[in-house]
């Protein structure tokens, strides 16, 4: 597996995979044919399906600006290595072809080429949950420490600051009002619920704070503010709400919130090394359904579950989301998105409990909720997987 460096990439909404990795490949190939006249960018699949629903287009613009670019749209077309692919061409002056390259965007911000390996720079030795769950409990240690024993030490202080970056789309989140970008006026709700969450008490007020906390991310990311991918964009509220809800209500102090998003980060690299975390290739099940997943298991560290419970409450977050379809209204990152982030959240919690109450032992493994997930995706027709062709996506 990589870095959790891969995993946790610091930027701005509403898509990883539409918006993020599109810029990314649009600025490196610039890097590669700096001297070019034009640049035609052809985009395949579920990225030209809903790319001007998520920006896509003026993602490459800004990356190739001042630069002239053609766009061409091509979303029937599916190329074999992954249904999020974009051709960029380097033109001269006469609009002859300098160079051209495929290039991929396979979730959560990363891209590869044609048959390059999604994981390039391995640096663990484990990647199962079997094989990880058997070191940490032949060691006595925690999902966290084996993080920390292959990583660099500077990975604390990156840590630090994806908190912080958390933080502040929670904080920024409950505070905005108004609507958001796009064609569906979609206003942004969090404010109003965690107004109305504050003359609440009890379970009753800390899950109405789950709920705005988690809006106010989601509702960041989908008017293009600054979030931190987990794994997603379109899922990046579900891990922050659940960590700054226990922060908040429960004192976890910020060197514990780190070891559990160090936790959290293993979970979702697992779930990319062997399944995948984009909506495009198995559905929202793996943007949402990982999220959840994450979340469960960071909550878990919290409240002192052995590593066999932090396990459990993983399994759970997606086995509970397996099938779910990435069909969002318009393309963009709003109906039935945002939604998917509070209620996912609040899943989280109850997983974590669910988990915490057993004794660790379950039928269904991590290893192979994640395989069935994976199957799953691949099972789905097209039109439910980030093409809003099917599903909530055609409703009027």
């Amino acid at each position: 597996m990589e870095s959790i460096l891969e995993i946790f990439k610091i930027g701005y909404g509403p898509s990883s995979s539409h918006t993020m990795g599109p810029k990314k490949a649009a600025e490196l190939f610039r890097m590669a044919y700096p001297d070019a006249s034009g640049y035609r960018v052809t985009l395949y699949g579920s990225l030209a399906a809903t790319g001007k629903g998520h920006l896509t287009d003026k993602a490459i613009l800004a990356a190739l600006n001042p630069i002239s670019v053609e766009l061409v749209w091509e979303s029937k077309t599916f190329l074999p290595f992954h249904p999020n692919a974009l051709k960029l061409e380097a033109l001269d002056n006469k609009q002859d072809v300098l160079g051209t390259k495929t290039i991929y965007s396979t979730g959560g911000g990363t891209i590869v080429e044609e048959n390059e390996s999604v994981e390039k720079h391995s640096i663990y030795p484990l990647g199962t949950m079997k094989a990880i769950l058997g070191w940490c409990q032949s060691n006595g240690r925690q999902f966290w420490e084996y993080i920390q024993e292959y990583e660099k030490p500077e990975i604390w202080d990156y840590l630090y600051e994806v908190w912080k970056v958390m933080k502040d789309a929670v904080e920024r989140g409950i505070e905005e009002e108004g609507v958001l970008p796009g064609p569906l006026k979609l206003g942004r709700k969090s404010a109003s619920y965690y107004a109305k969450a504050k003359g609440f008490r009890g379970a009753l007020k800390r899950r109405s704070m789950l709920y705005a906390f988690a809006l106010g991310v989601a509702e960041e990311n989908a008017g293009g503010g600054k979030i931190v991918t987990a794994p997603t964009c379109g899922s990046s509220g579900v891990l922050p709400s659940v960590l700054y809800l226990l922060h908040k209500y429960n004192e976890f102090t910020e060197k514990k919130i780190l070891k559990s998003l160090a936790t959290a980060a293993l979970i979702g690299n697992l779930v990319k090394r062997n399944a995948s975390i984009a909506g495009a290739d198995v559905g929202c099940q793996g943007e949402i359904g990982t999220a959840c997943a994450m979340a469960s298991a960071a909550a878990a560290q919290l409240f002192g579950a052995t590593p066999a419970q932090i396990e459990y409450a993983a399994e759970m977050g997606i086995e509970h989301h397996l099938g779910l379809t990435c069909d969002p209204i318009g393309g963009l990152v709003q109906i039935p998105c945002i939604e998917r982030n509070p209620l996912a959240a609040g899943r989280a919690l109850d997983c974590c409990t669910f988990a915490i109450l057993s004794d660790g032992h379950h039928r269904i493994s991590f290893d192979q909720v994640v395989c069935a997930m994976k199957q799953t995706g691949h099972d789905l027709p097209h039109i439910y997987k980030e093409t809003s062709l099917g599903g909530l996506a055609i409703l009027e």
